[in-house]
C-alpha cells in the first residue's frame, strides 16, 4: 500500500472512530437531554404509547393503562382520580408526570434496570413490552374515611403505621382529577391544566407533604419532649401564671387551672403561658435540637414530593421569639406528615420511622424486584420519656381538649392545635394522635376552620377526622 492510500485509510479510520465515539456519547451521555426536548415528538409519542403497569391500593389498580384504538395505543386512567391524586400524580403527554407516576416512571414503563432480564426474555420471545406494578402501602378504607371526614374542607390527613413507617392514608383537599390531564385530547388537557393552575384553591398542591403551616399547639409535643429529655417528668410542676414575653409588652394569659400545675395538666389544657415560659427556659438550642430529632429540617416521602418542616434558626431567636416558637407560632412551620411523625415517635418508644408509601415493585411477570423495609431514622427521645409523653397525650384525649377523639376499647393519645396566622382569616385546626389498636398515628389539618379562634378548633374540627380514620383501620 502506497503512502497516499495509507493516509486516506488512516484518515477514514479516525473519522469512523470519531463518528462512533460521538454517537456513543449522544446515545449514552446525551440520551436524557435529547429525550426531554419538547420538540422531540417521536420520543414523546413512543413514551405516551407505552403499556405502563398499574399503581395498586390493595388489590385495586388506582392507575392503569388500557388499550385504545388511536395512535397512542394506550390510555392512562385513574379509577378514583381525586381521592388518590396526591399519591399517583398524573401521566400527561404535554405536562409529563408527577408523584409516583414520575418517581417510578421507569419501573411502570418496564425500562428500569431492575427489570432488564424480564425485558430481555420478552424481546427474545417476541412478547410486547409491559410495565411493572407499583404496590402502595395505602389502605382503601382509611383513605376513603379520611376524605369523607375532611368533608370538602381545605386541608390534609396523614396516617402512619408507627411500627413500620408505612403510610396508610394520605389525603389532600382540594384535589384534582388526573384523567383530565392524561386525556389524549390535547386541547382538553391544556384547558384543564390552565384551569387547575388558575384555581385559587391550588388543587395541584399536596397539602399533606409539600406545604408547611404554623402547627399551633401540636408543636407543644416537641417542647414537652425537650422538657422530659431535660429531666422533667409528667408530674413536674410548671408555672402556668400569665407570662410577659422577655423584652416585649406582649402578655400571654390563660386560665390553666392554677398558677402551678403539672406538665401533664399543661399539655392536657394546652396551656400557652406554661409552654411559652418553658420554651424560653429550655432555650432555642434545646427546642431546635429536639425538633430536628423528630425530623424537622428533613424531607420525607420524596417520591411524591415533600417540603421540610421548619424550626427557626436558634442563633437568630431571642427569648420572646423562642417562647412563641415553642408553642408553634412565630416562624415554626410543619407539614401534616411531620406532625403525624411526632405522634408516631411517641407511640414507638421514641423511634422515628422513615415513612414510605410504596410497599414493593413487581415486574411484568409479577416477580418482586424491590421491597420496602422499615428503617429507623433517629431516636427522638428515650423510651422512658416517650412513655411519659404517651401518658400525657392520653390525658389530653380522656380529660382534655382532645376528648372528641375517644374510641371505646381503644387507647388514644393526642394533641390539639389552633393557629391564627392573621386577623382577617379563620385559624388552622390541627389534631395529631396515636392509637394502640390499630398501631397507627394520624394527623388531621384543616386550613380554614370555620370556628372562632377563641375556641379549641383542633379539638372540635380536626379530632373527629382522626377518630374516623382510626376506626376505619380497626
Amino acid at each position: 500500500m502506497n503512502r497516499p492510500i495509507r493516509a486516506v485509510a488512516v484518515t477514514a479510520m479516525v473519522m469512523f472512530f470519531a463518528l462512533m465515539a460521538n454517537l456513543s456519547y449522544l446515545y449514552i451521555g446525551q440520551q436524557d437531554y435529547l429525550n426531554e426536548r419538547s420538540e422531540n415528538r417521536r420520543v414523546a409519542d413512543a413514551r405516551f404509547g407505552q403499556d405502563r403497569g398499574p399503581i395498586m391500593v390493595g388489590n385495586t389498580p388506582v392507575a392503569q393503562s388500557d388499550a385504545v384504538k388511536d395512535k397512542y395505543n394506550f390510555q392512562r386512567s385513574y379509577s378514583s382520580g381525586t381521592l388518590y391524586a396526591p399519591v399517583t400524580g398524573f401521566y400527561s403527554y404535554l405536562y409529563r408526570t408527577s408523584a409516583l407516576e414520575a418517581s417510578y416512571s421507569a419501573q411502570l414503563s418496564g425500562v428500569d434496570s431492575s427489570q432488564f432480564w424480564t425485558r430481555l426474555v420478552n424481546t427474545l420471545s417476541g412478547a410486547s413490552q409491559r410495565g411493572g406494578t407499583v404496590q402502595t402501602t395505602l389502605d382503601a378504607k382509611a383513605q376513603k374515611a379520611a376524605w369523607d371526614a375532611l368533608g370538602g374542607r381545605k386541608g390534609a390527613v396523614v396516617a402512619i403505621d408507627y411500627k413500620t413507617g408505612a403510610i396508610k392514608a394520605l389525603v389532600s383537599y382540594p384535589s384534582y382529577d388526573p384523567n383530565s390531564l392524561a386525556t389524549h385530547d390535547l386541547a382538553a388537557s391544556t384547558k384543564a391544566w390552565d384551569k387547575l393552575n388558575a384555581d385559587p384553591g391550588r388543587p395541584l398542591s399536596n397539602r399533606a407533604t409539600r406545604e408547611i403551616y404554623a402547627p399551633g399547639s401540636t408543636f407543644k409535643l416537641v417542647t414537652a419532649a425537650a422538657a422530659l429529655e431535660s429531666g422533667l417528668s409528667a408530674d413536674s410542676l410548671v408555672d402556668a401564671s400569665s407570662y410577659k414575653l422577655p423584652g416585649s409588652s406582649k402578655v400571654i394569659s390563660q386560665n390553666c387551672g392554677g398558677s402551678k400545675i403539672t406538665l401533664s395538666q399543661a399539655l392536657q389544657r394546652s396551656c400557652n403561658p406554661a409552654f411559652a415560659r418553658l420554651g424560653a427556659e429550655l432555650g432555642a438550642e434545646a427546642i431546635s435540637a429536639q425538633a430536628s430529632k423528630f425530623g424537622f429540617g428533613t424531607k420525607f416521602l420524596t417520591d411524591i414530593g415533600s417540603a421540610a418542616s421548619v424550626f427557626p434558626d436558634p442563633d437568630t431567636l431571642d427569648a420572646a421569639q423562642t417562647a412563641m416558637s415553642a408553642i408553634g407560632e412565630y416562624e415554626t412551620q410543619a407539614t401534616p406528615l411531620q406532625m403525624a411523625m411526632v405522634a408516631a415517635a411517641a407511640a414507638s418508644d421514641g423511634k422515628v420511622m422513615d415513612p414510605y408509601i410504596v410497599e414493593q415493585v413487581l415486574d411484568s411477570d409479577l416477580k418482586v424486584v424491590s421491597q420496602a423495609h422499615p428503617d429507623v431514622v433517629s431516636e427522638a427521645m428515650s423510651s422512658a420519656d416517650a412513655a411519659e409523653l404517651r401518658k400525657m397525650m392520653v390525658a389530653v384525649v380522656e380529660h382534655g381538649t382532645g376528648h372528641r377523639a375517644q374510641i371505646p376499647g381503644v387507647t388514644v393519645g393526642g394533641k390539639t392545635g389552633t393557629a391564627r396566622t392573621s386577623a382577617d382569616r379563620n385559624p388552622y385546626a390541627w389534631f395529631t394522635a396515636w392509637a394502640d389498636d390499630p398501631s397507627v398515628a394520624v394527623c388531621a389539618f384543616v386550613e380554614d376552620a370555620d370556628i372562632p379562634a377563641t375556641e379549641i378548633a383542633g379539638g372540635a374540627v380536626a379530632a373527629p377526622i382522626v377518630k374516623a380514620v382510626i376506626e376505619a383501620l380497626r
